[in-house]
């Protein structure tokens, strides 16, 4: 079976100054509006803002405390002169001081108690006060239902018994024993010279419905899990990644369902995938489930702005990948031996403050709106696909560095700092302390002659920045087979606190898109990314691809790529 890899597009977000520290404001008016005599009427709404010079986020979170809505529209006046720049998870207009968002198709209904979040970047100067007032549908939201009768205290639903092993449900999967090393990756990398690492495990991609009983008489599912219990593994890796309209800012991975096509996804994908995955005779394997690359981010990063793409902003509105990621979340977590982790992107692609805050809530509204909630989720994915270091040992974080062209003012230039700053984000969001972190190190060694040995003494902060960073992509969003790039970590268990997993998501070997187009039936495009002669766009800084010549279709076995993993590999290879 051919593994289909990727990586979406990163996104800068400008801004100035420094943050300061998130203030969470609950805010309660004092007046409330009269509904109708029958209805029961109340909501509550939270907000906290994360600012800099000029510049701020809001995070908005809405409480509906009377009886169910099937829409609904915020507003509320501004204290000052701020506006409103790039609002996410509703359609946002301003007419002076006044602000009215209305819900999307995907958020509006809210369910007594249910809860949902937006939020937007802003601008103002002077004074930055909080609204004092909102009002949901009319009503001004008190924090309290009131009016006509009673809402009824809902019968809770009783927890249906999981299926698989029926029993523990391990803090981490990934300790305690081996991983599944897939048969087909491992002879493609031996038979290319790559016997030191063909003995790693990997994931297997389910880029496609046909992949779950296989294609072009490779494995499908069931026989990677008859594998993996063959072998004796312990856990065994999959990425779940056919969403409608995938991969909405790229096309070298689009994939054969269109942006409506949900139904399909649930039942000719997910429904599947769960069915096979419950079988009693895999409940002594730990199933791990890398849910939807590159899905969810690009719901905050590539809707609105100058970044913005029609396809994300096609999925923000119908809200299909909210939809479909609630209900694979919903179908695998009910199987007690599976481990659901959400892909949350990476440093140069979150790690901004105007992306960072705002992902955090963007993922824990989706978890919220599963069955189990926030523990639907057993932990998030970082790098997946992509070259980001763990590490970058000789570039510090500092007012003088994050001016450098190449931090471009983010807090974050590894993913072992996003990670563990991201973690702490999404616990104060919601998610259990116990959620851990995995970061995919198959690309990400930078090794070679051309790593830096230790911190520059140059005097431009350009120049330090480059001489010190690990990293020799042209730029942090270049994301498609990079030239130069080398394998990382090899697959660890807790490497550090906080953190599941060291991974190999991505199998080293597989190419990331076509340097050129290629017709093919995969549904798969060309992205002006993958070809080393293109200059850039807005996402990478109008820089060069950093991409390799000669590559062939996603997921398709690249043989120089992979000499240059293995030349370059950090630690070396043995």
């Amino acid at each position: 079976m051919k593994v289909n890899p990727r990586r979406g597009a990163m996104l800068r977000m400008d801004r100035a100054g420094v943050a300061i520290a998130a203030l969470l404001l609950g805010l309660v008016s004092v007046l409330f509006g009269m509904g109708r005599a029958h209805a029961a009427v109340g909501c509550k709404v939270t907000w906290s803002v994360n600012q800099w010079n000029n510049g701020f986020t809001a995070n908005i979170g809405i409480t509906n405390l009377g009886d169910a809505l099937s829409s609904w529209t915020l507003e509320w006046d501004f204290a000052g002169n701020q506006q409103v720049t790039q609002g996410w998870s509703g359609t946002f207009s301003q007419s002076g001081k006044h602000v009215m968002v209305k819900n999307l198709s995907y958020n509006g209904s809210l369910a007594t108690n249910a809860s949902t979040s937006l939020g937007f970047n802003g601008s103002y100067s002077g004074t930055n006060d909080a609204p004092t007032s909102f009002t949901l549908n009319g009503t001004t939201c008190t924090g309290s239902a009131g009016g006509g009768t009673p809402t009824p205290t809902p019968t809770p639903t009783p927890t249906p018994t999981p299926p698989g092993n029926g029993g523990s449900h391990a803090d981490n999967p990934f300790t305690g024993g081996k991983g599944y090393v897939n048969s087909e990756w491992s002879t493609e990398a031996k038979n290319d010279g790559g016997s030191a690492i063909a003995n790693q495990p990997t994931a297997v991609w389910l880029d496609r419905i046909a992949a779950i009983n296989g294609v072009n008489g490779g494995m499908g599912l069931k026989a990677h899990l008859d594998a993996a219990v063959a072998q004796g593994a312990s856990y065994a890796q999959f990425v779940i990644y056919d969403l409608p309209g995938r991969d909405c800012a790229a096309l070298a991975s689009n994939g054969e369902l269109g942006p409506t096509d949900l139904g399909r996804y649930q039942t000719e994908y997910i429904d599947p995938i769960a069915s096979i995955m419950s079988d009693s005779k895999y409940a002594n394997l730990k199933i791990v489930t890398y849910i939807e690359p590159d899905s969810l981010p690009n719901l905050v990063t590539n809707v609105s702005g100058n970044t913005a793409t029609t396809n994300c902003q096609t999925m923000q509105q119908n809200g299909n990948y909210v939809k479909g990621v609630q209900y694979a979340l919903n179908k695998l977590h009910a199987i007690s031996n599976v481990y659901t982790y959400l892909d949350a992107g990476h440093h140069g692609w979150l790690g901004w403050d105007s992306n960072f805050g705002p992902a955090a809530q963007l993922f824990a509204t989706v978890a919220k709106g599963t069955t189990a909630g926030v523990n639907s989720v057993d932990g998030f994915v970082i790098n997946t696909a992509n070259y980001s270091p763990t590490t970058e040992p000789y570039l510090p974080v500092n007012s003088q560095t994050r001016a450098s062209t190449w931090v471009d003012w983010n807090y974050y230039v590894d993913e072992s700092s996003f990670g563990a700053a991201f973690r702490q984000q999404l616990i104060s969001d919601g998610f259990p302390s116990s959620i851990g972190m995995v970061i995919d190190t198959s690309r990400n060694g930078w090794g070679g002659s051309a790593r830096p040995t230790g911190p520059s003494t140059a005097s431009d902060i350009n120049t330090q920045v480059n001489a010190e960073r690990v990293d020799r992509r042209p730029h942090v969003g270049d994301w498609c087979n990079q030239a130069g790039s080398g394998l990382g970590a090899r697959p660890t268990a807790a490497p550090a606190a906080g953190f599941d997993a060291y991974a190999w998501v991505k199998p080293p070997g597989e190419s990331d898109g076509s340097s050129t187009s290629i017709p093919n039936d995969e549904g798969k495009g060309f992205d002006q990314m993958c070809d080393p002669n293109y200059g850039g766009n807005v996402r990478n800084g109008n820089s060069p691809s950093g991409a390799m010549a000669n590559a062939p279709l996603s997921g398709h076995w690249f043989s120089t790529m992979f000499h240059q993993l293995l030349q370059n590999a950090y630690p070396p290879v043995q």
